[in-house]
């Protein structure tokens, strides 16, 4: 279980780096300032602190500190929904189900209350590909993990409670 959870973690610090690197190449070819970015996810957080000097650096830990916990959160949800281990397409149609889910659900209604500035921010089809790159990279580790798991278990479920009985 320990070594699910970090890997989950890692997971998740994983995407979010994949969003960090997309939006540092995106803002190196447009207009768009990175630490605007992360200035911008500091604002959504904390409004008054935006434009501290530390301001950028914490939206990175705020962004990065989300992002592992996704990573857990989906993993335990994954595994929660699942009666048996998922196999590897699962995970990556998950993922890619779950992250599209999440920025529809930010750029739509969680962000236009919160921070109306950063919805305007990039485009769409730009945030969009970030969370892509997200559920790709938390995808690529987490694959290996869940269904080595279920190779190392015999290919039984992951919950204990599904475990068959041996007679």
């Amino acid at each position: 279980m320990r070594k699910l959870i970090g890997v989950a973690l890692f997971a998740g610090l994983c995407g979010g780096l994949a969003e960090m690197g997309w939006i540092t190449l995106y803002s190196s070819a447009s207009t768009i300032s990175a630490v605007g970015v992360a200035r911008e996810i500091m604002a959504t957080i904390f409004a008054t602190a935006a434009y501290a000097p530390w301001a950028p650096l914490a939206g990175i830990g705020i962004h990065l500190a989300l992002s592992a916990v996704l990573g857990l959160t989906f993993l335990f949800a994954l595994l929660g929904f699942s009666r048996t281990a998922p196999t590897g397409p699962e995970v990556w149609i998950a993922s890619v189900i779950a992250l599209t889910c999440i920025w529809a659900i930010n750029f739509f209604w969680v962000l236009p209350v919160l921070n109306p500035a950063f919805v305007t921010l990039m485009p769409y089809a730009v945030t969009l590909a970030s969370k892509m790159l997200f559920a790709i990279a938390m995808a690529g580790v987490l694959q290996f993990t869940v269904t080595d798991d279920a190779k190392r278990r015999g290919s039984v479920a992951v919950r204990p409670s599904y475990y068959p009985i041996k007679r």
